[in-house]
């Protein structure tokens, strides 16, 4: 008996393009070493572009100013905050585990390295380039404090807390959460907390907070 193997032809033309959101993702990760290592002032979109292995062509496309860029590279890392805190996943979950989860992913996120770098970056070059405060202000501090304020003011309408000023109020708990250590860390005096640390600080604050205004 003779057995006819089916030989498979490769598709004719060019290989398969890589997406444009795969794309950004590796200028993104080229551009937040190459601000760490060179700030944001000497940091070189030809070197971004070469160690995200696209043309400065592709990435300028993309990625119009050097602004546009920290911009994104910011919003990429707040956008991990939001996956994590994600309040639709966890909507029937017990308060203060919801609120212990949401303090432990923003202490995760602003008291890494990479973010205490990344805040000495903006406020060593911020009067030379203004843009990075604004940028840096709008894209993470903004928007972390209007996920919490929200998670705040859902709260607050289940009759859990009692809050006058959900808005404040989640400034608050972002500062007992991170200010003295991330500063500490900023400053050189004390080592970034490691992630069980960060935990218990969650925990800690979460309790703190709830006995101020649980019903």
């Amino acid at each position: 008996m003779v057995v006819i193997h089916k030989i498979e032809k490769r598709p004719r033309g060019r290989p398969q393009i890589r997406c444009d959101d795969d794309t950004k993702s590796l200028i993104i990760e080229a551009a937040n070493a190459q601000f760490h290592e060179s700030g944001y002032a000497a940091a070189s979109i030809s070197a971004i572009a070469q160690n995200a292995g696209v043309s400065t062509k592709t990435l300028y496309r993309l990625f119009p100013t050097k602004a546009d860029l920290f911009a994104c590279m910011i919003s990429d890392r707040i956008g991990r905050f939001f996956l994590a805190v994600n309040p639709d996943a966890h909507a029937n979950e017990d308060m203060k585990e919801g609120l212990e989860r949401m303090l432990t992913a923003y202490g995760m996120l602003t008291l890494s390295h990479d973010t205490i770098d990344i805040i000495r970056l903006v406020i060593g070059e911020s009067d030379r380039f203004p843009e990075l405060a604004a940028s840096f202000y709008e894209q993470a501090i903004i928007k972390t404090n209007t996920v919490m304020e929200a998670w705040l003011r859902d709260q607050i309408k289940r009759g859990r807390i009692a809050l006058t000023d959900p808005h404040a109020a989640s400034g608050m708990l972002r500062g007992m959460m991170v200010m003295e250590p991330q500063r500490a860390a900023m400053l050189r005096q004390e080592p970034a907390p490691q992630s069980e640390e960060i935990v218990a600080r969650a925990k800690m604050c979460a309790e703190i907070f709830l006995k101020g205004c649980a019903i």
